[in-house]
């Protein structure tokens, strides 16, 4: 990001660590699946590396954080909103996704997760709108599940859910939305972010 646009607001999206479906390809909506070992050490790293003063997400501006009420994406401290949640699968879930494509569409699923995702890019933009140069707080943080993120940035976007978009989110992995020239009114997808100077003390 060029220096003149640092002010400007951010949305970051965190999805949560590996479980045992994701590492297997299975969906996982609804069911509560707990972290590996290695997706709870994925989401610390992750942390260590662009969380904290002076890094690439920093707590002093940020305005809200919203969570998924799933287990594996929750934590203290936060808003959860159902709003990121990750859909509900019902007999799909623990299928693949070459099982599911074609059902889903049919039976018009994606259309209510858009009505609950533009929910919430409403709200995230009514905090960010009146601060598109840094005159406050105004950074967001989602957590939340790889599909869900995916539709999200479709959503930022302005995309409808059925375009073919491909996207990929590793577990614990963070990607950045934000504006371009400072208007709420061009949500962009930050294809690369630089991580802040570490300066050894």
């Amino acid at each position: 990001m060029a220096d003149k646009d640092n002010s400007t607001p951010r949305v970051y999206l965190f999805r949560h660590g590996e479980t045992e479906w994701t590492i297997s390809g299975r969906y996982t909506g609804v069911s509560e699946i707990p972290l590996t070992a290695n997706g709870e050490q994925q989401v610390l790293s992750t942390g260590r590396v662009v969380v904290g003063a002076g890094k690439l997400v920093d707590p002093a501006r940020l305005a809200r954080v919203f969570v998924s009420p799933r287990k594996r994406a929750r934590t203290t401290k936060v808003q959860v909103t159902a709003d990121i949640s990750e859909w509900g699968y019902g007999a799909y879930e623990g299928l693949l996704t070459a099982q599911i494509r074609e059902a889903r569409r049919a039976q018009g699923l994606d259309a209510q997760v858009a009505e609950r995702l533009d929910r919430l890019i409403a709200t995230i933009r009514a905090i960010q709108g009146p601060n598109m140069h840094g005159e406050a707080a105004a950074d967001v943080v989602l957590v939340a599940h790889g599909h869900i993120l995916r539709a999200f940035v479709k959503r930022w976007l302005g995309y409808p859910m059925e375009m073919p978009l491909n996207l990929m989110m590793s577990p614990g992995a963070v990607a950045v939305l934000s504006y371009s020239h400072h208007r709420v009114d061009e949500p962009a997808l930050m294809m690369g972010v630089s991580l802040p100077v570490q300066h050894k003390e």
